[in-house]
């Protein structure tokens, strides 16, 4: 692949939608093709998909769940993440395989082992250049997003104790794979996240293509 696919991962309310925002328009400044996506979400059917993930008006059972998740994951790789790839882009992902994993694989029990030989096939094993987790205490950004949108969906309003169990299952995830995985403390200022994020893609994929 010509391009860098970048993911960004971290429980709710770490801050990945601003921070890829800003990386977004920082590295265009710079001269990059970037695009920025999302998962799920990131196409016409994924925009179903989310929908029907996030604020269902019938709950779905968790292995429809997971499914649902790696149906999107499917399309969203084959019509948007490696055409722009194989352009030579800079993609920037909120969620990709490591969520499903930590959330579907770790949380909810299905094993993460089993569940990331799913999202290798659903992906045909397309891996990110780089993955930057927002880490933050899951009762924290609960409560930013209590504050920022008064309400919350399907995934937010699980008990606490499963988005501790995600917490340590992304955490799992970055011990496994220390390279790729890089993780930034998210109860530093934006501005802080936002630079330490801008050095690690420097670092990681820019600067080798420079």
């Amino acid at each position: 692949m010509k391009g860098h696919f970048i993911t960004f991962e971290g429980g709710e309310g770490a801050g990945k939608s601003s921070l890829i925002i800003g990386l977004h328009a920082a590295l265009i400044e710079r001269g990059h093709d970037v695009i920025q996506t999302l998962a799920p979400g990131g196409t016409a059917p994924g925009l179903i998909i989310r929908e029907l993930l996030l604020h269902p008006n019938e709950p779905v059972v968790r292995k429809a769940e997971l499914f649902l998740f790696l149906a999107d994951r499917a399309h969203h790789v084959e019509k948007v993440i490696r055409p722009a790839l194989e352009e030579g882009k800079v993609v920037l992902c909120d969620r990709y395989n490591d969520s499903t994993i930590a959330y579907q694989g770790g949380a909810r029990g299905f094993g993460m082992e089993k569940v990331e030989e799913l999202c290798r096939f659903a992906t045909d094993g397309l891996t990110p250049s780089l993955t930057i987790y927002l880490d933050v205490d899951p009762e924290v950004g609960l409560q930013r997003v209590k504050e920022a949108t008064g309400r919350k969906d399907q995934i937010e309003a699980e008990d606490i104790a499963l988005h501790q169990k995600i917490r340590e299952s992304f955490l799992e995830i970055g011990r496994k794979n220390p390279a790729r995985f890089q993780i930034i403390d998210a109860a530093k200022s934006r501005e802080e996240v936002f630079q330490e994020a801008l050095k690690l893609i420097d670092v990681h994929c820019l600067a080798a293509s420079a």
